[in-house]
């Protein structure tokens, strides 16, 4: 199995003069995606389809026909992107970023020049007769993914770092004989079916970031101690597991402040929990460990009897579950992760989830 993994080097050792060049072209280079977005708008072509004409069609500008192209085949792919997740509902997208994707014919990474940096990255056929040399100083991550994979001829040039590609190579998936339902929380970031709790200490993170001043320094180390847990207990979930089922958490906070759903402290800590990068690291790490990552539906998790099948709402008090039918005590994020588990062995887990009266109801 192959994957894609990015190593971000920073540009921080770059003079004021390099960056303000670099600057100007991410500007102009945004314009032009932003004008071919405009013109490809109701009748897109194909990559194919980039001839000088079409590439000619945003002048004038100073960009080089080459970039240009490069910006053409940007708006391609996000006009896709926006008909592809919206179909018929799909607005104009916007290139807000200053960012640019670049291959090798714009891009060159070659050997230091000085003792001081590890690479430079030789930015040309920009325009304007323009060329940038930007120093970089590799990193550990870079190292880690360059010993195990084949670097990409691709980067992502911003005015803060580049962003490097590597394809690896992983292997075949683990047979699986270890099947593990995670549910995902606060109190416990990783409860798993088979009784253990993973990332206890998540809630102290969390709360650690709630008393940092919005936006400051404290807060964004807090943040990222609270990533760097979330991969660990990732790595330590994969260890003990051939495949990973989780839930498929979208939209938890999608009208929290209506009805007094949540508290106003109980929203900070959903929004501080960041559950979408927690499932991101996880799926990443099972792909790296060979590990197959699945997910089901959320529905009734919480409130169904993993012994019984009882679901009831009084089933569950705070972290205590105990079965108003059968008398089945558990803990109750313990007793969610036997019932994801349940919902995948006995698919197909995205139907038949809710009852049949239920759907009728619906429909």
């Amino acid at each position: 199995m192959k994957i894609i993994r990015s190593a971000k080097c920073s540009l921080k050792f770059a003079n004021e003069i390099k960056l303000a060049k670099l600057s100007d072209v991410l500007d102009e280079y945004t314009r032009v995606v932003n004008l071919f977005i405009e013109s490809f708008w109701r009748e897109c072509p194909s990559k194919a389809q980039l001839l000088k004409p079409i590439v000619d069609s945003v002048l004038p500008s100073w960009l080089s026909a080459r970039l240009r192209k490069v910006a053409a085949r940007e708006a391609i792919d996000m006009i896709k992107a926006a008909r592809e997740r919206w179909g018929d509902d799909a607005v104009r997208p916007t290139h807000h970023g200053k960012r640019m994707c670049v291959s090798s014919t714009i891009a060159t990474l070659g050997a230091s020049k000085t003792v001081d940096f590890d690479r430079w990255l030789h930015l040309a056929s920009l325009g304007d007769k323009l060329c940038i040399d930007l120093p970089i100083k590799l990193h550990k991550q870079f190292h880690k993914w360059d010993s195990k994979g084949k670097r990409l001829e691709s980067y992502v040039v911003t005015n803060e770092y580049i962003q490097f590609a590597f394809e690896v190579e992983t292997g075949p998936k683990k047979p699986k004989t270890v099947c593990v339902g995670i549910d995902t929380g606060i109190k416990a970031l990783a409860s798993l079916s088979t009784g253990e709790q993973l990332g206890t200490d998540v809630e102290e993170h969390i709360e650690r970031i709630h008393r940092c001043t919005h936006g400051s320094k404290g807060q964004r180390r807090a943040s990222r101690a609270l990533r760097q847990r979330m991969a660990e207990v990732a790595k330590e979930a994969c260890d003990k597991a051939s495949l990973v089922v989780v839930e498929n958490l979208t939209g938890i906070t999608k009208n929290t402040k209506l009805k007094r759903r949540l508290n106003k402290s109980m929203r900070r800590s959903i929004g501080r929990w960041n559950v979408r990068f927690w499932l991101d690291r996880l799926r990443m790490t099972c792909e790296e460990m060979n590990v197959s990552y699945r997910s089901v539906s959320p529905y009734q998790t919480s409130l169904k009897c993993s012994s019984c099948g009882c679901v009831d709402r009084r089933n569950r008090s705070k972290e205590n579950f105990l079965c108003r039918n059968c008398g089945h005590a558990d803990n109750a994020d313990i007793n969610a992760s036997k019932n994801i588990l349940e919902r995948f062995l006995t698919g197909p887990y995205g139907a038949g989830c809710k009852p049949l009266s239920r759907q009728l109801s619906t429909e």
